[in-house]
């Protein structure tokens, strides 16, 4: 792989780790509502990705609602979970989505599973827990629901990636209008104080909307599918275990998290686990969500 595919992934992934900093500052200090921040997420991508709506998928509904589970749906939940939640916590407990994937594949589609990616499985299951247990992870744990809650609907969404014919690109511009059909009136009526923020810091808040919506919704994930069409899977795919470290590492350095052994120890656990899943061959499901299942 040469060194610009390698420096550019890099960069992918500490866009997404920014952006758990970034929606953390959004929805906490800022006091943006989650539901509403991430509609309006939404519709910044839709802006520049409108062209790619068409030509209409023939399984459009379908590509839709996957969209709605891997984008704007996830994303919301992760967004509620970062009220109360750090973002080195939210960090390690989004690698249960990667075990949760797999376990949701071997149900609904008869993902057929080795020694291997059974402790694989538990590795990440056990190293979650640890962080969960830990003093970081437990006074949030409010928090840590709705990150859990996000993994499961992001999985459930990637299981289905496999099955629809939008590419890349095109998932993402019709996931960005699913979620934002999806989530703007639903914040309209179970949210509140949708003015106040955005006025008492515009550029505050228009500069999370651009990163979060511009920068790593179009541009990070444009990277990472590129280089998976020109590399293989292998290849690509371990880069994305990069971002909840580089979360946990952000996380200490720009909020202030208390980080403690636990919390490390937890999320080193997982991480071996996850990287065990990465690697392993999948038939049902693809794996280049496996790990990153928000678009």
């Amino acid at each position: 792989m040469p060194t610009r595919t390698v420096l550019l992934l890099i960069l992918a992934n500490l866009a997404w780790a920014l952006n758990v900093i970034v929606s953390k500052l959004a929805v906490e200090d800022l006091g943006v509502p989650p539901l509403f921040y991430a509609g309006l997420r939404a519709l910044v991508t839709i802006i520049v990705l409108a062209p790619l709506l068409r030509p209409l998928p023939r399984d459009w509904l379908r590509t839709a609602l996957v969209g709605l589970a891997i984008g704007g749906g996830s994303f919301a939940l992760f967004a509620l979970g970062l009220q109360t939640a750090s973002p080195s916590a939210a960090g390690i407990v989004g690698l249960s989505g990667a075990p949760m994937t797999v376990l949701l594949a071997i149900v609904l589609l008869g993902e057929k599973v080795r020694w291997r990616r059974g402790i694989g499985i538990a590795l990440a299951v056990t190293g979650v827990v640890i962080a969960i247990a830990s003093p970081s992870g437990w006074e949030s744990s409010g928090g840590v629901a709705w990150i859990l809650v996000s993994c499961l609907v992001g999985a459930l969404g990637s299981i289905y990636v496999k099955r629809i014919e939008a590419g890349g690109r095109q998932l993402q511009a019709w996931s960005a209008l699913a979620s934002f059909t999806v989530l703007m009136p639903l914040a309209l009526v179970t949210e509140s104080n949708f003015v106040a923020p955005i006025m008492a810091d515009p550029l505050a808040v228009i500069g999370c909307l651009i990163f979060a919506g511009l920068i790593v919704s179009v541009y990070a994930h444009t990277i990472y599918f590129n280089a998976l069409k020109a590399h293989d899977a292998n290849l690509v795919v371990p880069f994305t275990l990069l971002h909840p470290l580089m979360t946990v590492a952000l996380g200490a350095w720009l909020t202030g998290d208390s980080v403690g052994w636990p919390l490390l120890i937890g999320g080193g656990i997982a991480v071996a686990g996850v990287a065990i899943l990465v690697v392993r061959p999948s038939t049902t499901f693809t794996r280049r969500l496996l790990v990153r299942s928000r678009l």
